[in-house]
């Protein structure tokens, strides 16, 4: 299994809502992918079980 799935996220700066695709196999992670829609970059705070996102926080970078 890759432990990869796809969560929708909606950006804190355009309000849009895209699909990310998160790694589920590192527990606990932050990182920082730009908004598919609008560019910005946002910070992921992500909390996985190792086979779903149990937790997921977007916010601007900007914050």
């Amino acid at each position: 299994m890759s432990g990869l799935v796809t969560q929708n996220v909606q950006c804190p700066c355009c309000w849009e809502t895209f699909e990310a695709v998160i790694d589920c196999s590192v527990e606990q992670q932050e990182y920082v992918e730009d908004c598919y829609v609008c560019c910005r970059p946002l910070i992921f705070r992500v909390v996985s079980d190792g086979e779903t996102v149990t937790d997921i926080a977007v916010d601007s970078e900007n914050e």
